[in-house]
């Protein structure tokens, strides 16, 4: 019988079918994907926002990410790392279902937000002088293209057709990995987006935007998790990791996006609730200490 845990795949790290103990596989495609945009970032920074317009040297003061940006940017780009490679990644790619989810969700719900996180507005601000960025980007970043992409990508590359596709051919799978991430920026645009340009949702927008994406994920994994048969073949000719059968596997998957997924966005409803109360005080005291 199944025991719906997620820390089934953290434990199959250890099992000696996946070869974890020896090596550290690192494919070349993502370690020169990840340098270039920390390289991006470092000569972002350098330059600054004022430097960048004008193409002038850097003026004294020219605003740099923070210590807490920087931070944020290059923990996402260690976990993108972490997740792409290694362990995670071998697992995922031939042995466990679950382990697969595990990698997908610190993809969409943990590497892009820090990634947001760390990025300042202005480094993204000369973007919108192309005018076919600006317009391409004023569209897709309102909420309902937001919520319609994300969820199309991320429900679409589920089915079993697109899925076992991108199993098969390594080519598919990079463009699954990279759709995930474009279509993660864009869902978490309007909660963490950097630009006034292309605003963020109000608070309580926020609150039901957080409480609607948790729909989509909720029958996406229903539909893994009560299939009563393999919907990802390949996973059933890899050797067995902890005695689970393909299905269970499977089943483990659909769950560990399901309740860790929809827990993951009620926190996210709680931060944003919080950050509304505060804001909401903060302009109380502000109106109070305003002369009449």
């Amino acid at each position: 019988m199944l025991v719906a845990s997620p820390v089934v795949p953290a434990l199959a790290l250890l099992h000696p079918v996946a070869q974890l103990g020896s090596t550290f596989s690192v494919h070349p495609s993502t370690a020169i994907g990840i340098a270039a945009l920390a390289a991006l970032y470092l000569w972002r920074a350098r330059v600054g926002p004022t430097a960048a317009a004008s193409g002038a040297t850097p003026a004294a003061g020219a605003r740099t990410p923070t210590a807490a940006q920087r931070l944020a940017f290059f923990t996402g780009l260690a976990l993108l790392f972490v997740s792409l490679n290694g362990p995670i990644h071998d697992l995922s790619d031939v042995y466990l279902f679950s382990a697969h989810m595990v990698q997908h969700l610190l993809l969409q719900l943990v590497v892009v937000p820090l990634l947001l996180l760390g990025t300042p507005g202005w480094m993204l601000r000369p973007l919108l002088g192309v005018p076919a960025l600006r317009a391409v980007g004023t569209r897709i970043t309102r909420p309902a293209w937001c919520f319609v992409l994300f969820n199309l990508v991320m429900a679409g590359w589920h089915l079993p057709p697109l899925y076992n596709t991108a199993l098969a051919y390594h080519g598919v799978h990079i463009t699954q990995h990279l759709m995930f991430l474009v279509a993660s920026t864009l869902m978490w645009w309007p909660i963490l987006g950097t630009l006034p340009e292309l605003p963020r949702l109000s608070y309580p927008a926020q609150l039901l935007y957080c409480f609607l994406l948790t729909i989509p994920m909720s029958i996406v994994s229903v539909y893994i998790t009560y299939a009563d048969r393999v919907l990802y073949p390949a996973y059933s000719w890899a050797p067995r990791v902890l005695g689970m059968s393909p299905l269970e596997d499977q089943r483990l998957g659909g769950l560990i996006m399901w309740v860790p997924g929809g827990i993951y966005f009620m926190l996210v409803m709680s931060v944003v609730f919080f950050r509304w109360t505060t804001r909401g005080a903060q302009d109380d005291v502000h109106a109070a200490q305003v002369p009449a």
